[in-house]
């Protein structure tokens, strides 16, 4: 399985971002974010390949809010095992990848945690939901999380995301959050403390 998708190799020591863009987005859209993170880190951005609507997703949902679980399950499994397959093809090391997803995007990154220990080193996750509310995470102890959040989003429901900072907390990642009052927008204040947060983890 391959997807539309931009690759830059990073410098020596930086890792890689795998990016997802959101609902309606395409592979360009959140490149400047990692540029403005670590300009110096590997970028293998990916076009989610489901249509709805003309949108460009990751998965098929039932409607706002509701995911379509078997797709969700089985779309993790295609975009990790493309992942695989990008690290051999392009030759960037699979244990010093970084997840950094919005919405759309966050979800399906998110998802990869459910069934995956080495799915990343760490992860971004602007305004997600969780995936799946009674499955168990696989992934790593200690492993490094930031969200990024609205008080008032209307698109991800704050108790829907705190579910998910619980799950993680629960297999013991390490939860770093940031909560505004912009909806479901990036703000520069949310982008600003996601710099903050890679550069004491990762710098």
């Amino acid at each position: 399985m391959n997807y539309e998708h931009i690759y830059k190799p990073g410098e020596p020591g930086h890792p890689t971002f795998l990016v997802l863009h959101g609902t309606g987005g395409t592979e360009k859209d959140l490149v400047p974010l990692v540029n403005y993170i670590d300009s110096k880190a590997g970028i293998l951005s990916v076009r989610g390949d489901v249509l709805e609507n003309g949108m460009n997703r990751f998965f098929r949902r039932l409607a706002e809010g509701i995911f379509d679980k078997e797709d969700l399950e089985k779309r993790t499994h295609m975009l990790y095992d493309f992942l695989q397959s990008a690290s051999e093809n392009y030759k960037f090391d699979k244990t010093n990848v970084l997840a950094l997803g919005y919405s759309n995007g966050a979800n399906i990154a998110a998802s990869m945690l459910y069934f995956y220990e080495d799915a990343f080193k760490g992860a971004i996750l602007h305004h997600p939901m969780t995936p799946f509310e009674e499955r168990e995470m696989k992934t790593s102890d200690a492993l490094p999380v930031f969200i990024g959040a609205g008080n008032n989003d209307p698109i991800c429901p704050p108790e829907n995301t705190r579910l998910l900072i619980s799950q993680l907390e629960n297999v013991g990642s390490n939860v770093t959050t940031e909560w505004g009052n912009a909806g479901h927008s990036l703000t520069q204040n949310e982008l600003d403390a996601a710099k903050d947060w890679y550069n004491k983890q990762f710098s």
